[in-house]
Order: C-alpha cells, then structure tokens, then sequence
C-alpha cells in the first residue's frame, strides 16, 4: 500500500464497460476534486498479475508519485484500500501493458481497455451518468415514468447544446479563414480591374459587403460556406469575372439586386 495516508471518496460510482464494471471514485481534497480508478480490478478483468504490474507502477517516475491508497467500500470483501490512479493517468499505465505479452484470449479485450476505457469513464463523469449509486439504475431508465422521461430530455439537451457549442465554434473560425481570403482577393481584384468605366473603390466596397451579408445570412439558413454561389450568381447575372469590373451604370441596379436578395432571407431593409 501507499505509505501516504489513504484517501476517502465523497462518492463511489460503478461504469459498465462492454461486459465489464469499472469503478470509479470521486475524492476531493482541499486542493481539487479528482476522479480515481481502483487498478487491480481491471488487472483481474485483463487477466494480468498485479503483483508486477504494481512493481511497474512504482518504478515508473510519473506513475509512482500519483498513485494512491483509496478506501474502497463496494467490493466482494467489503470496505478495503485499494490502489488507484487518477482517471488522467489511467492510460498511461494501460499503454504500459504490452499486449503482445498477454494471452491471445485476453489480448483484444485489453486493446480494447486501451483504446475506449478513458474516454467512456471520462463523457460518464461528464454527462452525469456516475451520479447514481444504484447498479440497477439501467434497468430503471427502461421504464416510461415521468422521471425517466425527463432524464432521456435533460441528457439529450446536454448532448443538444454541447453539439451547438462546437459547431458555432467551427463557423466562427471558417467565417475568418473566408473574410482573409476574401480580403486577399479583393485586393487581387484592385489591381486586375480596368480603371475605365468601373465602379469606384467605395462602390466595389458597398458591392463586397453586401454580398457578405447575403452570403453570411444564407449560411445560417443552410449551414454551408454560401460566399462562392452568391458570387458566382452575382457574376453570371451582370456577365463580369470579378465584382470590380463591375460598369459604373449598373451600380444602382446591382445594389438593389443584392438588397432585394438580402431583404428576401432574413426579411430585413437594406444594407
């Protein structure tokens, strides 16, 4: 055991895990509130010993200072002390196992344990799925109570805006990848433009930012990058290569094709 004092959870949990149990301790210090996995357990459900699996613990330079006596209170000989390391380090000591060592009827099971175990008992603890003690919690969650129903709700809320929270992320960083590169053209486009009968360099302006405020406001409609078909119909209609070339006399008319474009999707003036 850990010549360290032995640390008590606040909260023990149980995750299953294809067909096996992992448990999973939540202890909080005055420091931090840190998950901690019971290592021998999985040993018996890998099939290796232990006993060097323990010793390997304690000579590796990392491991060794985070691992810990934790007391253990559901297990076949009740409440003990068992060694654990904390969840972020589980896979660190689950690589250390070479499974070209273990036995062929073991050795999948234990790929497995390397490649899935950290992050099903990491979205468990995340989404809420260890705050029940009861091992027959999923035999409950068959049930078609009120309560039942409005757990299935509350986590596909969590799963809802966690989704949205990552997809409004990646449409903010293609939104400025498109605004540089659209930058990068314009400038290309100045210096292409006939000078003669062409708009002026505040009308290009006008024309560029109305089309981005077509294309960004039929991109939250659709969900897609729009930028290339609102240009490329902008071109096709007054029969330019670039919205710089545009003539001088079309000015008028090509702001009010766009506005008109623009009022027609959010339902708004014009730009």
């Amino acid at each position: 055991m850990s010549k360290q004092q032995a640390l008590v959870p606040v909260e023990e949990k149980r995750v299953v895990f294809y067909e096996d149990e992992i448990a999973a301790v939540l202890v909080e210090t005055a420091a931090e509130r840190q998950i901690y996995i019971p290592l021998k357990p999985i040993c018996d459900q890998l099939g290796v010993t232990w006993p060097s699996q323990l010793n390997r613990i304690h000579r590796d330079p990392v491991l060794s200072r985070k691992v810990r006596g934790v007391f253990i209170t559901n297990t076949p000989g009740g409440r003990q002390e068992m060694i654990c390391l904390p969840l972020d380090y589980l896979n660190g000591w689950l690589f250390g196992i070479n499974a070209a060592r273990v036995n062929e009827e073991a050795r999948e099971r234990l790929i497995r344990y390397q490649d899935e175990c950290y992050k099903v008992l990491a979205e468990a603890f995340r989404e809420g799925r260890l705050v029940v003690t009861d091992p027959a919690f999923e035999d409950l969650l068959a049930e078609d109570s009120d309560a039942v129903q409005a757990y299935r709700m509350a986590l596909a809320v969590v799963k809802l805006a966690r989704n949205q929270i990552l997809l409004e992320a990646r449409l903010d960083t293609h939104e400025k990848e498109i605004g540089a590169h659209t930058e990068r053209l314009e400038q290309l486009e100045a210096k292409l433009a006939p000078a003669e009968h062409a708009i002026t360099n505040e009308q290009a302006s006008q024309i560029s930012q109305a089309v981005k405020a077509v294309a960004i406001a039929l991109g939250k409609k659709s969900g897609r990058n729009e930028f290339g078909g609102v240009y490329g119909e902008f071109y096709r209609r007054f029969g330019i290569t670039s919205y710089k070339m545009l003539p001088a006399h079309q000015f008028e008319k090509a702001m009010r094709f766009l506005t008109n474009w623009h009022q027609n999707v959010v339902g708004e003036g014009a730009f």
